[in-house]
C-alpha cells in the first residue's frame, strides 16, 4: 500500500481512503469536500489552516494502515 505524502491532493486522498476524513476534520481541516480539496495538496491545506503537516501525514498513514 502506498503511503500518503504531503504532495498528494486532498481530494485524491479522501476518495482513495475515506477513512482519512476523520483525521482531516480532527486536525481542523474541515473543507475536505470543498472545491479547493481538488486543487490543494495535503501540505497546502495544512499550512493554510495552521496544521503541522508532518504530524497530520503521520496520522493519515496510521489510519490507512489500520484498514
Amino acid at each position: 500500500m502506498a503511503e500518503i505524502t504531503k504532495d498528494m491532493m486532498i481530494g485524491d486522498v479522501v476518495r482513495k481512503h475515506p477513512e482519512t476524513i476523520e483525521v482531516f476534520i480532527n486536525n481542523g481541516l474541515h473543507c475536505i469536500g470543498c472545491a479547493m480539496a481538488g486543487r490543494e495538496t495535503v501540505e497546502m491545506g495544512a499550512k493554510g489552516h495552521g496544521i503541522d503537516v508532518k504530524k497530520m501525514v503521520a496520522e493519515l498513514n496510521k489510519v490507512i494502515k489500520k484498514k
